[in-house]
Parts: C-alpha cells; sequence; structure tokens
C-alpha cells in the first residue's frame, strides 16, 4: 500500500471518528422532555406547548422543566454570547426582569450556543433573569415560532393564556415592547 494512501485512509478515519464522537456526545446532552405529568393549559398547543414540554440546564447545568413557568406572561429571549445585538440588549433585559414589569411577567434567555460558553458568559456578566443551554435545539424551536432563518436575537412574547401574542426578530426596541407588555 502507498503511504500516501494510507495517510489519507487515517485522516479520513479520524474525521470519522471525531464526527461520530461530536454526533454522541449531542445526543447525551440533548435536552429531555418535561414529565408527561405538566397539564397543559387549555388552548396551548403549537411551539408553546413545544416550550413547556422542554426541559433545559441552566448556565450552571441545573436541569428546570420550562413548564413551571405555565399560567405567566412570559418574554423568551433566543440568543447566543457570539450575538452583538443580543449582548447588548441583555442589561435593558435584565432591567425589565428586575423591575416592575418583572413582576407581573417571566423573562428567560433561551442560549443557542455551548455550555461552556454560557456558563462563562453568565459568570462574567450580571444577568437577572434565568439563562438556559439550549445549542442548536434552541434555533429549531425558535423556527417553531416563525424565526424562519433562525436569525438572532429572536424573542417571543406570550400571554398567561399560553398564546404567542407577539415576535420581535432583532435588537428589542424598548419602548415597542412597554407598549406591547401593556396590552397583557
Amino acid at each position: 500500500m502507498n503511504p500516501k494512501h494510507l495517510k489519507a485512509y487515517v485522516v479520513v478515519g479520524l474525521i470519522f471518528a471525531a464526527s461520530g464522537a461530536y454526533v454522541g456526545y449531542q445526543k447525551q446532552n440533548a435536552p429531555q422532555p418535561a414529565p408527561a405529568t405538566a397539564a397543559q393549559p387549555a388552548g396551548v398547543t403549537g411551539p408553546v406547548a413545544a416550550l413547556y414540554k422542554e426541559t433545559l440546564p441552566d448556565a450552571k447545568g441545573v436541569s428546570t422543566p420550562l413548564a413551571q413557568y405555565q399560567g405567566k406572561p412570559m418574554l423568551v429571549n433566543f440568543w447566543a454570547t457570539w450575538c452583538g445585538p443580543c449582548v447588548q440588549e441583555m442589561p435593558e433585559l435584565s432591567a425589565l426582569a428586575s423591575g416592575e414589569e418583572g413582576k407581573k411577567l417571566q423573562v428567560i434567555g433561551i442560549g443557542i450556543d455551548s455550555p461552556s460558553n454560557i456558563a462563562e458568559f453568565s459568570t462574567k456578566y450580571k444577568i437577572t433573569y434565568p439563562v438556559f443551554v439550549s445549542g442548536m435545539n434552541g434555533t429549531e424551536l425558535s423556527r417553531q415560532f416563525g424565526n424562519s432563518q433562525g436569525g438572532l436575537p429572536f424573542t417571543v412574547l406570550i400571554g398567561a393564556d399560553g398564546q404567542v401574542k407577539k415576535t420581535y426578530l432583532g435588537k428589542l426596541k424598548f419602548d415597542e415592547l412597554r407598549k406591547d407588555l401593556a396590552t397583557l
């Protein structure tokens, strides 16, 4: 056998081995659905029902069923550490979550990034609302809400009734958001 061919076979084999290890790791660390005992409010269907079925780890790795937020208006912000506009809007989201609106509204962040990046980011910045790790699965969830191109940041306003009230693609305009919150 030609030594050049042997090197090529070894490189191809290593690529396949690395790909297999990556896929196995992703499957092993995929978010688990919420327990079947979590009842859905009447009329909750589609992407909101899918959201409530998710159990996601937070920045510290603690798994949290998102069904615990049922029955309260929610602002769900899909973001990533590498997304400049996402990071820019976080201080205002934190202020919203810890202010008067935060008493009536649950703000959550769903990070479309690696657990290590989100953990490092959360340690560095003071975020006052729950931030969860979803990886690329979060992109699919955001697409179910109408984010067909997977752009970030993408934010969804959900009423206490479990219905999507509005979606926002791109950096939030907080004046507009506050007007929308007033209608809840």
